[in-house]
């Protein structure tokens, strides 16, 4: 049999589908075919887990929902992906680019590539790599074969419904949730932090069958509880179910008690402060919400009082003078403030140096973010990182 041309068949499969498609050989790329015009590859950032894949075919569907679909033929990793089946908002796609390290100048072309990639369920890329499979591997599969687990469905039928170790216990959680999520949809972070100070001890029932993973499911119930509370509270859902997804895979990768703790903690704190960040103030007006979610939405683009204006339907000077009336501040000072509290977020939870952190947040120059940084936050990037990292 005539050996095959991988690079030729990646190529027509990337045309049809409208998809990127790659090869890896011993975890190096070695061939790239987009006919979007992507001017970096986003695979590059989940490249150990792709590539880590065993068995003829496989997938990923990572934790902010990009599909990717995996066929291994003898050293060859075949890739085809990212899709995903929802609009994604700029906002998503320049955090995808910040994490695949592209230039700042090629952020735009970045963008536009992956607003034109195909969408399509994760089904469909298994389909499509069951016919490459095929045609590499001479295997036919189905997708109930890469699916579905026949030893797992086995297991799920014969357990029963109640584990032998498993005892009906009191639960007190009911009065705990509402307490907690009032105090994040009111944006009450001194009260909270009051409270968690002598709060009493959470019986949530018999969520596992081992302490670390009850913790865990617990951990991934009052992330769901908190996200709908800030919602509530005001703040974008987007942004709100992002940062749960965020939450929850951090809380995956702990093994250690005191640290799941911390990060509970961690969360509860900053759900509410972003919802008072949002509310500004006990009784915010429309306007002051529509504004904080504005930018929440644009931070990683230069953001400018006369689009935001356009965005909200009034005149530049009017939301000017209206911002200040209600608010206090100016709209400029709120911009980098909300600009300089991500900056930090950034700073303390992610590798990325301050330059890129600088670009990602849109500002001109290394120069201009950290005179910025240090007006509002009283310290260099550098040193913040420094001390609070």
């Amino acid at each position: 049999m005539k050996e095959l041309d991988i690079n030729y068949i990646c190529t027509q499969i990337g045309n049809l589908s409208g998809i990127p498609v790659r090869v890896f050989r011993g975890g190096e790329s070695v061939f790239f075919h987009a006919i979007t015009g992507l001017s970096a590859d986003p695979a590059r950032v989940w490249i150990d887990e792709l590539t880590g894949i065993s068995g003829r075919v496989g997938y990923l569907a990572t934790e902010d929902f990009y599909y990717f679909g995996v066929v291994n033929s003898g050293e060859d990793t075949i890739v085809a992906g990212p899709t995903w089946q929802t609009e994604r908002a700029d906002r998503e796609l320049r955090e995808l680019a910040f994490r695949a390290d592209v230039p700042k100048d090629a952020i735009p072309d970045f963008l536009a590539g992956m607003k034109s990639i195909v969408q399509m369920p994760l089904e469909s890329v298994l389909q499509m790599m069951c016919v490459l499979n095929y045609v590499l591997n001479g295997e036919k599969l189905e997708l109930q074969d890469i699916l579905i687990s026949e030893k797992e469905q086995s297991q799920f039928r014969s357990r029963p419904e109640k584990q032998p170790d498993e005892e009906s216990a009191p639960h007190n959680t009911l009065s705990i949730e509402e307490k907690l999520m009032g105090f994040i949809r009111r944006g009450d972070v001194a009260s909270l932090k009051a409270w968690m100070k002598s709060a009493p001890a959470v019986r949530g029932g018999t969520l596992a069958l081992n302490e670390l993973r009850q913790l865990k499911n617990t951990f991934i119930v009052t992330a769901t509880l908190a996200s709908r509370a800030a919602i509530q509270g005001g703040l974008d859902a987007e942004e709100a179910l992002s940062l749960s997804d965020r939450f929850i895979k951090s809380c995956e990768l702990l093994s250690s008690q005191r640290k799941l703790i911390d990060l509970r903690y961690h969360m509860l704190i900053e759900y509410t402060e972003r919802v008072d960040s949002v509310r500004k103030g006990k009784n915010p007006t429309k306007l002051a919400l529509a504004v904080s979610n504005y930018i929440r939405q644009h931070i990683s683009e230069t953001i400018t009082v006369e689009d935001m204006a356009g965005a909200l339907y009034l005149s530049r000077p009017y939301l000017s003078a209206r911002f200040r009336q209600e608010t206090g501040e100016t709209l400029t000072d709120f911009i980098l403030a909300e600009k300089t509290e991500e900056a930090k977020r950034l700073l303390r939870y992610s590798d990325k140096s301050v330059s890129a952190i600088g670009a990602y947040l849109g500002f001109s120059s290394l120069g201009h973010f950290s005179r910025t940084f240090k007006k509002y936050a009283s310290l260099s990037p550098n040193e913040y990182r420094a001390r609070y990292r």
